[in-house]
């Protein structure tokens, strides 16, 4: 094709850049040949012209379509270069956050510096068994392609692991190696796999270390074995390591860390098994700080010391020598810490008591001085003597860092050896795949002889690579048969030449080496003299002569050659060794016990033969570079035996941050591990391979129908002939088509421009259609309207003359309606107004008369208030008057007074009365004080001046007496002064008058406050009383109510409980009476006693009146009368109904004994015997019944008794009446009782009479007259006591009285203890009920205090409480109770069945054989009934199961017997071995046939769906007859009589049940794993590959990693195919008559299995995620579930399995961009967890333009809409995930006895029964 058609306008290229390596342009005008320049746009918009070279004339490369890129495989775009390489890589690292790519056979791995959630157990299980191309790449896909190499071409393996540091080569080692050990297994030893993987902790603990670019970096490499036995299980490994970094002991650059052992032993330094090694921080140790990050983040180094250790244990290291190897390393690093001093420029020395030392001179186990004197020193031997030289401090500090690393590589080594022999197995080695984690290319600022070895290694691996893939381009291109020219590659065999020729660089180096006096100087003048002319590869840097160039294939390295030679030689001082040689470390002995035989050997050499033991010992060791090419010789030799795989590892920056590439870094990396060679070594053939059918599929739109050839080979060629005209442009195999670089691209173009010209087409048409339907529709708008229009006039206008006529009818009632209510108005008005005015008539006719009802009122009240104002008026001048007279008059007799004053006699008497008078007042005062103390407060100012008047007139009587005394002598002078005195006491008389008056104002006032007092006091206690009588009345009304509630609710409990324990007795009676039925049956057949019926109504009779006596009692009891009488009442009430019930009995009893007595003086002759029986038993019965009534009435007298001592009722009450009535009618009853037993009497005596008189004199020993006479004494025969007696007839019938008494006794006994029981159970009701009641007494109490809301709460919580114990109580009793009445109904069965049985047998023995009948009768044999079981002899279990379970072929049972035919035969026999009563034979049975499924479905035929279904569907059948025939209610109600009848009567097998319920679970699980085997395989060719709409929507091409090229041939598969397979399923099950909910929980299974691993190959494969591959699923889960529309499953739940795919198909089709899109999806994908959502949307890829890729914005806002969702963390669904089953019982109407055993079983030796 010509460059004009590819670089034209629109066309887009890559430029280089600077910074991003290569930047997108877009062409914005044609190129013609010629031109110089190419017009460009970027996208940014910025305008630019690249300039062409006119000499090369090359153009830049174009870039590949949008649907190409992405790809899984770089081989598949169709422009191979490196800007497309970088972009695919770039697009899915990035935003597709992928880090697996193919590169044809190479597989990219990209370091995410993240953790991401592909290495778990589910995705090893996806990737197992799956080809390389079907799924994603992933190391997993290269471990299993490497696996299934080597099984199908019996080849080894190796996986080639290579990458700089920090690109994740040990991580992706490891994931293979713990492929290999998930899916292999180990085959003999126990836990290989465990070991293999428990090898990397240790190997990472002393050989990986933190550098700049990683923080787990491998510092040595290794190449793993991994061995495998012919069944390709694990037996073993061995590991081979490469070029230990010793240098990182004792030196670590910047931001380094030294091996993480070392690190990891000072944070585990706190142990108490780790103080002896005196270790502590890690900081505190020279060979541990010098990079200054001891620490990395994320990283706990106790934790990763406690794996090791674990790790180490495992590998069988055990503790002794690991505590050697931590002292060895511990040592180590004290060893680093010794300081040397110098004592001058050529010597130096080491303190004596350095504390480091000495530690590591204690921990080695040597002497300090030979150590400390041979670290500073070193002995030198010539050819003659041997001296001792002392070292300079430079070289001692060397020595003592060389002895370290020595000894760490030692260590190192043994570590290897001994992990390679825990891995050696015994079992020989059939196979291995070896893993080579080895370092990629690598060049620094500073090279020396570790990065001359790596990328002289790197060289190497690039050449076998570089061999390999020419190797099989070629045998491709061989296999195609196409013609192939000789393809020129990059050939690195000069350069390796260079390095390892002879006279090479390491030979040179060697040489060096062996010179005494060589030096780095030296051999790098040798370096230039040799090759700087020579050999275009060597170079010398401008401005150094101690560095050299090598131009490597990857880039040019510039190496300095100090050190080079130390390095090489790699020497340590000898004496050193020896010293050490000595150590009492037995691991340090064991680690150079080689060396110090080495060394022995070479002194007596010496010795003995004088030669030079130095040169012989130099010629014998080999130097590091030396070592180094052998071993990579070796590796080679391998790697050149096995089938290579190759991962190359890339570090996307040196930042560390996840998903973020460096370009510049990446294309670096990418030309250093060889993937852009294998892009050009592609893309110089024919990089793009289609198979014909894919090419037909993806370009079927370039063809016309006539093109489409039946010869699919023959169409390509026609197609490829007439668009491609160049035909070195494509070549065709026998198989597939052959592409050069480009065409892919331009065949897009291609069919892209033909499905735009069909799109245009195609869209004009549809729009054509669209315009002409819009046109139609508007035209049938168009007459529609003017319809509807015209419709709508006439309409109005009928609506017009509606409304007209409306309004006028309208008016009319209007007007009539307004005439009307004015009417009603104006009469209504007329009314109210007369109303009114009546109204005020009346009320001033009221008005009136109560005025003058007033007015006379107060006349007669004013004529009365004038009355008695005049009343008034005169008592107050009556009283006026009176006091005037009474006034003169008391003047008169003041004068009179005045005039007796003045005599002394007078004076005296006065004295003497005013004493008494004064003495009198204070008598008076006092006890008013006294009456009135509790009012003192009130008047207490008044009795202070009381009192202070008292003194002073006390003072004054005293003064007078005194006066009186000296008045009597001195009468003179008193008589001149008795005027003053007489004034003084008339003022003393007035002032004692005021006192007086107001003592008796005090005096009131204090009566009126008692009087107050007293009052308030009264109505006090009035109140109290009142409200303490309402209290009382209102709790008396409460506690009446409640306890009137409490009692009815006691004593509904107390009936519904009585009729549980009336029933559940009436049950065990019955019981006993079928017992003794049973024994009576039993009894009947032999000679002796036979007891009647009439045992049942005796021992009823005797059980009745002890509880009803023990009824009475607690009746009487009973603290409340009302109750008691009530409960009395209804007691006898009941017992009358029972007696009535008795006589009933009795009757039928009489009625049944006289025709019993009719046929037996038929038959007197047969029945003799039994005659005498029934008189013993009748007289029996009689004085049974004799005492019965005894005792009713002595019942009846203490009840009567009782009712007439009790206080409520009295005689002539209602009740009390009731009660003698029922008493009386109860009298009457037991006296008609009484007749008819005596009737009863003279029948039996008769009946005896009778018989003996038939007899005669025959039998004159049985039935004597005597005897009758002595029966009934009214007999006219006289008894002959002594001729009764002779032959001991009395005495018998003695006998036979005292067995009968002493039952009876017994039996009485035993009513008596029940009547005890019953009493004490009455009596602790009693005491339940009265404790009750003092609950509820107590609770009113509290209640009453409480507010009105909280008592009613509080009572309502109080009742619920009461209720609910009491309902739980009874639903306990009830359970019982049910339990006790199925296990009584259960026996009844069987005794009803024994009685029917034994009757039966009766009958037939009483049958007399007739007459032979006169004429010749046929005899017909009658068809024998078959109870339903098979009989086999003891030991046949065996032969029964072999016939029966193992040689047993499902198919011929299926077709043509009856459907769990094996599993009825079986029944049938647990059933004889069941009423056989054989235990042992039972779990014999049981046993045998357990073990026996179980070794079909799991030994012989467990892959079988036919078999498994078969037994799985017996085992249900098998487990439903042990239900139905159990004999449970629940099981046997749809059972009919006869299924009944042949219930399991003998043994519980309820846990057997259960074990085989586990059986069946077992079995459905095995049948759930078939069906998985049998649709694995197709699930995922036909659900996702299979395309149903080819030539429409083709797929992408795929490139080399073909679909299915691992394993050709394979069958293909269609959805149709999983149909039939269900299909089949479905048959099989139902053709083995598999219960239906069995079948639909099977498909619920298969639904999910399908769902899942669909599903789950759609979330890991990129090239499935596409709108068409939506459809297409879309389409076969359409299918799916018309098949279960088809078979009548639709409500199974096998639809809602589907519901996670339906939803992952929906979200490749639905629209993605919007915010409002990612709600919808969102609500949409409710059965897809976030990261599934997530993936789908990452994964999804357009496969034509006409797609968009989802943007990675919109995928941020699905994950921050889903954040908050709650789900399962896992990315793939449980594939494993096991159901729940369930095995419903089905009820089988088939009969036992009806099934026939086919004699093609060969099971003769059973027998029907």
């Amino acid at each position: 094709m010509a460059a004009s058609e590819l670089y034209s306008k629109y066309a887009r290229v890559w430029l280089p850049d600077a910074v991003e390596a290569w930047k997108p342009a877009e062409l914005t005008k044609d190129y013609t040949p010629g031109d110089r320049a190419l017009c460009l746009q970027l996208e940014d918009g910025t305008n630019l012209e690249h300039k062409i070279d006119p000499q090369t004339n090359s153009l830049p490369p174009l870039r590949n379509p949008d649907i190409l890129v992405g790809e899984n495989d770089l081989t598949a775009l169709s422009y191979l270069h490196e800007p497309a390489v970088l972009h695919n890589l770039k697009v899915r690292f990035v935003e597709s956050k992928i880090i697996y790519t193919y590169c044809g056979i190479v597989l990219v791995a990209i370091n995410p510096y993240e953790s991401i959630p592909i290495y778990d157990h589910d995705i090893i299980n996806a990737y197992s068994g799956q080809n390389m191309g079907d799924m994603d790449p992933h190391i997993f896909a290269v471990a299993e392609e490497a696996y299934k190499q080597m099984a199908r071409d019996q080849r080894n393996q190796s996986i080639i692991v290579s990458g700089e540091s920090g690109a994740g080569k040990t991580v992706s080692a490891k994931y293979a190696m713990r492929y290999f050990a998930t899916v292999s297994g180990s085959s003999s030893e126990a836990n290989v796999e465990e070991r293999v993987l428990a090898s990397s902790p240790i190997m990472e603990a002393i050989g990986n270390a933190k550098t700049t670019r990683n923080d787990n970096s491998s510092r040595f490499g290794k190449y793993i074995e991994i061995g495998f036995d012919k069944n390709y299980h694990i037996i073993g490994a061995n590991m081979r390591t490469y070029l230990l970094e010793k240098s990182r002991v004792v030196f670590q650059a910047t931001e380094e860390r030294n091996y993480h052992i070392f690190y990891q032993l000072c944070a585990s330094s706190h142990l108490p098994e780790f103080k002896p090694l005196q270790l502590g921080n890690a900081d505190d140790f020279h060979c541990t700080n010098q990079g200054g990050s001891p620490v990395i983040q994320g990283v706990d180094d106790a934790k990763e010391m406690c794996s090791t250790r674990k790790a180490f244990s495992l590998l069988g290291i055990n503790e002794t020598y690991q505590m050697d190897l931590f002292q060895i390393l511990a040592a180590l690093l004290h060893l680093g810490n010794v300081e040397v001093e110098e004592r001058s420029a050529d010597s130096s020395t080491i303190l004596p008591d350095n504390s480091h030392l000495t530690v590591f001179c204690e921990l080695m186990g040597v002497a300090y001085q030979d150590m400390s004197h041979w670290l500073c020193h070193r002995k030198l031997k010539t050819a003659t003597e041997t001296y001792v030289k002392p070292l300079s401090k430079v070289h001692a500090v060397n020595a003592r860092d060389a002895l370290a690393k020595h000894i760490y590589a030692k260590l190192f080594s043994w570590i290897v050896d001994h992990i390679n022999e825990a891995l050696r197995s015994a079992v020989k080695q059939h196979s291995f795949i070896g893993v080579l984690d080895i370092y990629g290319f690598e060049t620094f600022h500073i090279n020396s002889f570790e990065q001359f070895c790596i990328n002289y290694a790197n060289e190497k691996l690039q050449q076998q690579f570089n061999m390999h893939v020419f190797k099989l381009e070629q045998e491709e291109y061989m296999k195609e048969e196409i013609p192939w020219t000789l393809i020129d590659f990059y050939d690195n065999h000069p350069c390796i030449n260079l390095i390892e020729a002879k006279m090479g660089v390491l030979d040179l180096l060697d040489e060096e080496c062996k010179m005494p006096k060589g030096s780095d100087d030296t051999w790098a003048q040798k370096l230039y003299n040799t090759f700087l002319k020579k050999s275009d590869l060597f170079d010398k840097p401008r401005m150094s002569n101690k560095a050299f160039i090598i131009l490597h294939f990857a880039d040019k390295v510039e190496y300095q050659c100090e050190g080079f030679l130390e390095k090489n030689k790699d020497t340590v001082n000898e004496e050193q060794i020896i010293v050490l040689k000595l150590s009492k470390v037995c691991l340090f002995i064991y680690l150079f016990s080689c060396l110090f035989v080495c060394f022995i050997s070479g002194s007596l050499t010496s010795r003995s033969k004088m030669t030079r033991p130095v040169q012989a010992q130099r010629d014998h060791k080999k130097t590091v570079g030396t070592q180094f090419r052998n071993s990579l010789h070796l590796l080679m030799e391998t790697l050149n035996g096995t089938t290579p795989h190759y991962v190359r590892c890339i570090k996307p920056n040196d930042l560390k941050s996840p998903f973020m590439m460096d370009p510049m870094r990446a294309v670096q990396q990418l030309r250093a591990c060889g993937v852009l060679e294998t892009i050009r070594i592609s893309a110089a053939g024919f990089p793009s391979r289609w198979t014909y059918q894919e090419f037909f599929n993806r370009y079927r739109v370039l063809m016309k129908l006539k093109d489409i050839l039946s010869d699919r080979k023959q169409t390509c060629r026609n197609v490829l002939e007439k668009w491609v005209q160049d035909q070195d442009k494509y070549q065709f195999g026998k198989s597939k088509i052959f592409f050069r670089a480009g065409q892919v691209a331009y065949l897009e173009k291609l069919r892209s421009d033909k499905l735009k010209k069909a799109c245009v087409r195609i869209q004009k048409t549809i729009r054509c259609w669209l315009t002409r339907k819009r046109y139609l529709r508007m035209r049938q708008a168009a007459i529609t309207i003017q319809k509807n229009t015209r419709g709508y006039q006439a309409r109005c206008l009928v609506a017009f003359l509606r409304r007209t006529r409306a309004a006028v009818i309208i008016q009319k009632n209007q007007r009539m309606l307004v005439a009307r209510r004015r009417y009603q108005q104006q009469r209504s008005a007329s009314i109210t107004m007369q109303r009114l005015l009546r109204a005020y008539q009346a009320r001033q006719t009221y008005h009136k008369l109560l005025y003058e009802h007033k007015v006379l009122t107060i006349q007669r009240w004013v004529r009365g208030w004038l009355a008695r104002r005049r009343c008034r008026r005169s008592l107050r001048a009556v009283v006026y008057l009176q006091s005037c007279v009474r006034r003169m008059a008391a003047r008169r007799e003041l004068r009179k007074l005045r005039v007796e004053a003045r005599s002394v006699e007078h004076f005296k008497k006065l004295n003497v009365g005013m004493e008494n008078k004064i003495m009198q007042l204070q008598r008076k005062v006092d006890e008013q004080v006294r009456n009135g103390t509790f009012c003192m407060d009130v008047g207490t100012s008044c009795m202070d001046v009381v009192t202070s008047y008292m003194d002073v007139v006390t003072s004054r009587v005293d003064v007078v007496t005194s006066r009186v005394d000296v008045v009597t002598s001195r009468v003179d002078v008193v008589t001149s002064r008795v005027d003053v005195v007489t004034s003084r006491v008339d003022v003393v008389t007035s002032r004692v008058d005021v006192v007086t008056s107001r003592v008796d104002v005090v005096t009131s006032c204090i009566e009126k406050l008692n009087e107050n007092n007293r009052s308030l006091i009264t109505e006090k206690d009035d109140m109290n009383q009142l409200i303490e009588e309402q209290r009382q009345q209102i709790a008396g009304t409460a506690q009446a109510k409640v306890g009137m509630q409490l009692e009815s609710d006691i004593r509904e409990e107390r009936d519904h409980y009585q009729s549980l324990l009336s029933e559940y007795t009436r049950l065990k009676e019955r019981h006993a009476d079928l017992k003794e039925e049973m024994t009576i049956s039993v009894i009947t057949n032999k000679p002796g006693l036979r007891r009647t019926d009439s045992n049942y109504s005796s021992n009823e009779s005797e059980g009745t009146p002890s509880s009803e006596s023990a009824e009475g009692r607690h009746s009487s009891d009973a603290p409340h009368q009302d109750a008691v009488d009530m409960s009395v009442l209804l007691k006898l009430q009941r017992r009358v109904t029972e007696l009535e019930q008795d006589k009933q009995t009795l009757q039928r009893h009489l009625d049944k004994r006289e025709e019993a007595q009719q046929d037996q003086v038929k038959n007197a002759e047969k029945q003799r015997t039994a005659g005498r029986a029934e008189l013993d038993l009748e007289a029996l019965k009689r004085q049974e019944l004799e005492s019965e009534n005894k005792r009713l009435k002595t019942n009846l007298a203490e009840l009567r008794q009782s009712l007439t001592s009790t206080s409520s009722p009295g005689p002539g009450s209602a009740p009390y009446n009731v009660l003698l009535e029922q008493l009386n009618s109860s009298n009457e009853e037991l006296e008609v009782r009484k007749e008819e037993v005596l009737l009863l009497r003279s029948h039996m005596v008769r009946q005896e009479v009778l018989k003996h008189n038939k007899v005669g004199g025959s039998s004159p020993k049985r039935y004597p007259n005597s005897l009758c006479s002595a029966l009934v004494p009214g007999l006219k025969s006289t008894p002959d006591y002594h001729k009764l007696n002779e032959d001991g007839e009395l005495w018998l019938a003695y006998d036979g009285l005292k067995e009968t008494n002493s039952l009876l006794v017994s039996q009485l006994q035993v009513q008596d203890r029940r009547h005890e029981e019953e009493v004490e159970e009455l009596r602790e009701e009693v005491l339940r009920v009265r404790e009750e009641n003092r609950q509820q007494q107590q609770f009113l109490s509290q209640s009453l205090l409480l507010p009105q809301e909280a008592r009613i709460e509080a009572s309502l919580h109080h009742e619920i409480t009461r209720l609910t114990s009491d309902n739980l109580d009874l639903m306990e009793q009830q359970e019982k109770q049910d339990k006790m009445i199925r296990k009584l109904k259960k026996q009844l069965k069987v005794y009803v069945k024994r009685v029917e049985e034994y009757e039966a047998g009766g009958q037939m023995e009483r049958v007399a054989p007739g007459p032979e009948p006169r004429s010749p009768v046929g005899i017909t044999r009658k068809e024998r009934d078959f109870q339903g079981m098979l009989e086999y002899r003891r030991g046949d279990e065996s032969k029964l199961l072999k016939s029966l379970v193992v040689e047993l072929k499902p198919r011929g049972v299926a077709v043509n017997f009856l459907p769990g035919l094996p599993a009825y035969i079986l029944f049938m026999c647990l059933r004889h071995a069941d009423y056989s009563n054989d235990d042992q034979r039972v779990s014999v049975l049981l046993n045998s046939t357990i073990n026996s499924i179980k070794g079909v479905i799991k030994v012989k035929r467990g892959d079988d769906f036919e078999t498994v279904s078969f037994w799985l569907a017996n085992t249900c059948r098998f487990l439903h007859c042990l239900k139905q025939y159990s004999g449970e209610e629940a099981f046997v109600k749809n059972n009919t009589p006869r299924q009944n009848e042949h219930c399991l009567c003998n043994f519980d097998l309820s846990e057997y049940r259960q074990v085989f319920s586990d059986l069946a679970i077992q079995n459905y699980q095995q049948l759930v794993r078939c069906m998985e085997e049998a649709l694995q395989p197709m699930i995922v060719p036909g659900m996702l590959e299979h395309e149903n709409f080819q030539g429409v929507l083709g797929s992408k091409p795929t490139g080399l990693r073909k679909r299915t090229s691992s394993c050709p041939g394979e069958a293909v598969y269609t959805v149709d195919s999983i149909l039939q397979q269900l299909s089949l399923f479905h048959a099989t099950l139902i053709q083995h008559d598999v219960d239906p909910e069995l079948i639909k929980q099977v498909c619920v299974c298969q639904f999910y299995i399908i769902c899942s691993v669909t599903l789950n190959n759609l979330l890991l494969r990129k090239d499935m995620c596409s709108w068409s591959k939506g459809l297409q699923i879309r389409y076969n889960v359409w299918q799916l579930e018309e098949w279960l529309e088809e078979k009548g499953l639709p409500d199974c739940g096998a639809k809602e399995m589907l519901e996670p795919l339906i939803q992952a198909a929906q979200l490749l089709q639905v629209k993605k961009k919007t915010e409002e899109d990612a709600q919808a999806l969102c609500t949409m994908c409710s059965a897809l967890t976030t990261l599934q959502i997530v993936k789908v949307l990452t994964l999804y890829t357009p496969v034509i333009e006409f797609e968009e890729r989802v943007s990675i914005s919109f995928i941020r806002t699905i994950q921050a809409l889903l954040k908050g969702r709650v789900e399962s963390p896992l990315l793939l669904m449980d594939t494993k995930k096991i159901f729940s089953v369930t095995f419903p019982f089905t009820h089988s109407p088939l009969a036992l006895e009806t099934i026939q055993i086919p004699s093609s079983l060969n099971l003769g030796f059973l027998t029907r029964v």
